[in-house]
């Protein structure tokens, strides 16, 4: 068979699951190429829900037409894969089968409430957005469980309207990744605008059926919404049995391949076998799907697989990083002040590698990563 008849199936209508059908098309392929999804609002960016659109500030998720590809769009989620017969098969027993195939079923939202407990809130879909925003309007009080990016988006949300909140977490907000340096400056600007910070010694339960609070220790908090924003999981229970999922999620290679031939993963649900951990950014998804996407038509990809990238906005300040993470230590300020809300910043790792900081400063992608290029040093 050659490359060109070659049927390629894309499961997950993600980031990386678009990112790598649009790549398919762009490196020639003209054979068929099918995507299963499972939202029913089809193909979107996810990073602008928390930080636009539950705000306000965009009306609609920023969607992705895909009409001009040719694709086939199966919108019914995969359920289960067969790797010696080649098939996937969706929920309504639909068989579809291929001779690529590029798992990017993303992560789900991972939750806490108790088995039969009614209520949980989540963010991680359009449609969670919506109930959030009609919920938003109403309340005055939240509670947000979870100081990582997407808890401090939400919290961030919260403020704007008006809404007392309240983060809870075991550790200081986003400070497993940004270390305490930009986790300190980044509480003293949430308490200024009134959110307030509990750390909790305890594993956190909800209370309530519908949820009304949670409680850790001998402590109980109550609010009028309730958020969990608690981390993710990948999405890989139709991989059961395949040997091509763990607990970690897809483990692949520089090529995005995994460890069985003809199946390639990218996205929140991939972790890389070097590194043994999930980095469920959206730059890294981008990357992993023309990677996946090249793979999948054996020609050399045109990018690595990894994209040491991410922004944030919290409170109105822009974060953007470029270079790796856990950030350790105190960095070197290039520009401006932290104080006043607008500074360069530079951490240099114990590898030589470099991770430059836009905090609150207006500063191009493009200028940061070759900042962070140009100081990285050679340890060999």
């Amino acid at each position: 068979m050659s490359a060109a008849d070659r049927r390629i199936v894309v499961v997950g209508d993600s980031i990386a699951g678009c990112t790598a059908v649009r790549e398919l098309r762009a490196r020639g392929h003209q054979g068929s190429i099918v995507m299963i999804g499972a939202d029913e609002d089809g193909c979107y960016a996810r990073p602008p829900l928390s930080k636009h659109v539950l705000k306000g500030e965009a009306a609609e998720a920023e969607t992705w037409d895909l009409s001009d590809l040719g694709i086939t769009a199966i919108v019914d989620p995969a359920v289960s894969m067969d790797t010696t017969r080649r098939v996937v098969t969706t929920t309504a027993g639909i068989d579809v089968p291929y001779d690529a195939l590029i798992v990017a079923t993303g992560a789900s939202a991972r939750r806490i409430a108790g088995p039969d407990q009614a209520g949980e809130i989540v963010l991680r879909t359009f449609a969670d957005v919506r109930a959030l925003r009609s919920t938003l309007d109403e309340a005055s009080t939240a509670v947000v469980v979870g100081a990582g990016f997407l808890g401090m988006e939400f919290a961030s949300a919260c403020a704007a309207r008006g809404i007392a909140v309240t983060v809870v977490d075991v550790d200081p907000p986003l400070q497993r990744l940004l270390g305490s340096f930009l986790s300190d400056a980044i509480v003293a600007r949430a308490e200024a605008a009134s959110v307030e910070f509990v750390r909790a010694d305890a594993p956190v339960t909800l209370v309530g059926d519908p949820v009304s609070g949670i409680e850790f220790a001998d402590r109980t908090l109550t609010a009028d919404l309730v958020v969990t924003c608690a981390g993710d999981e990948p999405q890989t229970s139709w991989l059961d049995n395949t040997g091509i999922a763990d607990r970690i999620g897809v483990g692949i290679d520089y090529r995005c391949a995994t460890a069985v031939p003809g199946v390639f993963a990218a996205g929140d649900v991939a972790y890389s076998r070097t590194a043994s951990r999930r980095a469920p950014f959206w730059s890294n998804a981008v990357a992993q799907g023309k990677v996946a996407a090249a793979s999948a038509l054996g020609v050399e990809p045109t990018c690595a697989p990894t994209d040491d990238y991410f922004w944030t906005e919290i409170l109105g300040l822009s974060i953007k990083v470029v270079g790796p993470l856990p950030l350790q230590g105190d960095p070197t300020v290039l520009e401006g002040s932290v104080d006043d809300g607008s500074a360069l910043l530079q951490w240099t790792h114990e590898d030589g590698r470099t991770t430059i900081v836009a905090f609150g400063i207006k500063k191009p992608v493009g200028l940061l990563r070759r900042l962070a290029r140009e100081n990285t040093v050679s340890t060999t």
